[in-house]
């Protein structure tokens, strides 16, 4: 086995480790850390929960104890290192993790980001810090109002890189490269790693090393079950399982922040204390409901993907997807926020109709087809609307009378999945060279939708 030891990292650093109960790396960890003390480029893939953080900023700080000092003077702590994040959420994880691993090292960190006063932010940066952890937008501002410099960075790390260019921050990031020295270190790190992040490595790094441990795969302690619902009766199935399992500390992933205030205020009147934390929150207000959700003081913690990937919940038991998300690599990094770090976890997926589509492009992802699990009840082809979903016909006004009714908009193509009947076969029946023993379980999903079929499964 091997050691944090034995990858060269210095006693001090050890010391951290030991006392936050580190045993040994992980597979991500043991490959990047000796080629980043050696100073190259590295490309990292590795699915969520798997140490990325650590695999990153150790090496980070190792290289950086040559300058490591207690002098007061501001200029004797220059930025040296700068890590971006895309969310507010990771780069307060990321820098919470540097303070632990530097707690016996004499090197100074601070994580700046938007949604909270600048003016709290300047004090400590014109002190000095050696590591500098950001979101991009505030670290222009930063630029900007002329705060801090960017001249003496010698390392760059990019993390969670694919999730930048889906927000749109690539036009940041090029300003801030071109305000780095040419002569530094670059890390780009993510679970998963589409064409344009290649692109956008092959516009930063220089002949980079690629380290891939388990890319765009699921870890193996989390159990990811998928529910196949009406879409008007998801809510009352999420309220069910909550209740009738006893679940507590489930992290629910909804489409958009309208949905997820919607659904918090639903739980919270069912009786389930809920809170919600999206984009439109201000800092203050994600960070106390992240608090009481961690303390275990609220049940039910709902959330757009602006918490996919920065929320680190030591043993999160729990991870639903209310809406699949668009886009499956997304899938991958909701589901990482539990089975962390080797504890177990579950991942439940509420399936609607129109969403099939979605759970296809995952399970191609992924690699792993999902079988859908009726829960007895809530048939998929049961329609029967809870009273708050229903609304009354609008009543003729008086002011309609002789206007033209406008046309039917019209109606986007089905999938041919939904018009096609399911019709199960029976081992041996038919042609057996055309006719599996079973279909892929996204078409019985899809198939149960058309022609309901109750099962007698058992609620997990």
């Amino acid at each position: 086995m091997t050691t944090f030891a034995e990858l060269g990292l210095a006693p001090d650093i050890l010391r951290a480790l030991d006392e936050m109960g580190y045993v040994s790396p992980t597979p991500i960890q043991a490959q990047v850390i000796p080629r980043a003390l050696q100073g190259g480029d590295i490309l990292g893939a590795a699915q969520t929960g798997t140490g990325k953080t650590a695999a990153f900023a150790l090496p980070l700080i190792q290289r950086l104890l040559p300058f490591a000092n207690t002098s007061t003077s501001p200029a004797k702590h220059p930025i040296r290192a700068l890590i971006l994040t895309p969310t507010r959420e990771l780069a307060i994880q990321v820098e919470e993790a540097i303070q632990a691993y530097t707690k016996h090292v004499p090197l100074r960190s601070l994580v700046v980001y938007g949604g909270v006063n600048i003016n709290t932010q300047i004090p400590i940066l014109k002190t000095g810090v050696e590591i500098l952890v950001a979101t991009p937008g505030r670290l222009l501002d930063h630029v900007q109002n002329k705060t801090l410099m960017l001249t003496q960075v010698n390392t760059l790390v990019l993390d969670e890189a694919d999730r930048m260019l889906d927000m749109g921050f690539m036009p940041d990031l090029r300003r801030i490269v071109a305000l780095l020295p040419a002569q530094r270190v670059n890390m780009m790190f993510s679970a998963t790693f589409p064409e344009e992040i290649r692109k956008l490595a092959d516009s930063i790094l220089s002949t980079p090393t690629f380290i891939e441990v388990a890319r765009n795969e699921t870890a193996v302690t989390v159990t990811q079950v998928v529910h196949p619902v009406h879409h008007e009766r998801k809510r009352q199935l999420l309220a069910h399982l909550i209740k009738s399992r006893d679940l507590r500390q489930v992290l629910v992933f909804t489409g958009t922040k309208l949905g997820c205030n919607r659904l918090a205020n639903e739980l919270n009147k069912a009786g389930i204390h809920a809170d919600a934390i999206h984009g439109d929150k201000t800092q203050q207000e994600r960070i106390k409901a992240l608090d009481a959700f961690k303390a275990g003081t609220i049940r039910v913690l709902v959330a757009t993907d602006v918490a996919a990937r920065g929320i680190d919940i030591e043993a999160l038991p729990f991870v639903v997807n209310y809406d699949l998300p668009h886009n499956a690599e997304d899938y991958v990094h909701r589901i990482g926020r539990t089975g962390r770090a080797g504890a177990k976890g579950e991942a439940i997926s509420l399936v609607s109709e129109a969403e099939t589509r979605y759970l296809k492009d995952i399970e191609r992802l992924i690699g792993t087809p999902l079988e859908p699990v009726i829960v007895p009840g809530f048939e998929p082809g049961a329609a029967d609307v809870p009273a708050f979903e229903s609304r009354p016909a609008r009543a003729p006004r008086s002011s309609d009378r002789g206007r033209e009714r406008a046309p039917a908009k019209p109606q986007p193509s089905r999938d041919a999945l939904f018009d096609a009947p399911y019709v199960p076969r029976e081992p041996g029946q038919g042609d057996a060279a055309h006719a599996p023993a079973r279909p892929a379980p996204t078409k019985q999903v899809a198939a149960l939708f058309r022609s309901p079929v109750k099962r007698n499964v058992p609620d997990q």
